[in-house]
């Protein structure tokens, strides 16, 4: 599985910019984070400007929040954002401004979980180490397992069904980790996958099975339209399309329901993505 899936990636594998080799393990950490539930296209622009500004974490850490949170864009789920400026800080002053390696220490950080501390340790340090995404756990549910997807996750159990197909090679190991992802992106889609076109198609338990449909639980359908998410993201867009702080009327014109207005106004400020001043205009943080 591996020796094939790894000669599949070497001559698929999309061309983006934190692949190239000269990114260093921040580049790396600042994709991940911007690409969690986020799809590429919308990330590569960013990802570029943040680079081409914040090349290293202190001069990230340098800026206010509020910058950090304008030049975050349309990303969405802009706590994304304060968490990462917050581990800027860290990695700035604890660790000589540059991203640890070891997994344990970058869980230490602001906002890294299980999956993004593996992620920088395999892809910017070349680790041995199980990455667990989606895309990867479908990859290995069928290929491995024979069902139709993987169902609810579990961190546990599907950290050990990857550990269980990595090569032992650390090097081989890390490409594998890329291309099983890589494959899911691809490939071994959620809808319509591209069997034919995959390396694994003699091997994989989910074709010789007959490739049943998959009958456990449903992962809710995440709607955008009318959701708080797009209430909060409106009223962001207003503090990020000006230079100073608001008046609330600014924000009232946004949307109609004033009480779900109102909830969403109430948790950016609570999430510390807005700041009310003495005088009762609404800013982006430390831009009043």
């Amino acid at each position: 599985m591996d020796a094939l899936l790894i000669d599949w990636y070497s001559h698929n594998r999309r061309d983006l910019p934190w692949r190239q080799p000269d990114t260093t393990a921040w580049g790396v950490l600042v994709s991940e984070i911007m690409l969690q539930q986020t799809p590429v296209a919308r990330v590569e622009p960013i990802w570029l400007e943040w680079m081409a500004r914040w090349p290293v974490p202190s001069k990230l850490a340098a800026v206010s929040q509020g910058e950090v949170v304008r030049a975050w864009g349309k990303l969405g789920y802009p706590r994304r954002a304060l968490r990462l400026h917050e581990a800027a800080g860290v990695i700035a002053k604890d660790h000589n401004d540059i991203v640890p390696s070891d997994v344990d220490t970058l869980l230490s950080l602001p906002g890294i979980g299980a999956y993004t501390a593996r992620a920088v340790a395999v892809f910017a340090y070349g680790q041995r180490a199980p990455v667990v995404d989606t895309n990867v756990r479908r990859v290995v549910a069928r290929a491995v397992h024979g069902a139709g997807d993987a169902g609810p996750a579990s961190n546990t159990r599907d950290m050990a069904d990857v550990e269980k197909v990595l090569p032992i090679d650390v090097s081989s190991a890390a490409t594998m980790s890329i291309a099983l992802m890589e494959l899911g992106a691809l490939i071994c889609t959620a809808k319509n996958p591209r069997c034919v076109d995959c390396p694994l198609l003699t091997d994989c338990a989910w074709q010789k099975a007959g490739r049943p449909e998959y009958t456990g639980p449903l992962k809710p359908v995440q709607r955008f339209a009318g959701t708080d998410r797009q209430v909060r993201g409106l009223l962001l867009d207003v503090l990020r399309d000006t230079d100073g702080p608001v008046e609330r009327a600014r924000l009232d014109a946004v949307w109609a329901d004033s009480a779900q207005r109102d909830r969403c106004l109430d948790s950016l400020l609570v999430d510390g993505l807005m700041e009310q001043t003495s005088s009762g205009l609404f800013a982006l943080p430390g831009e009043h």
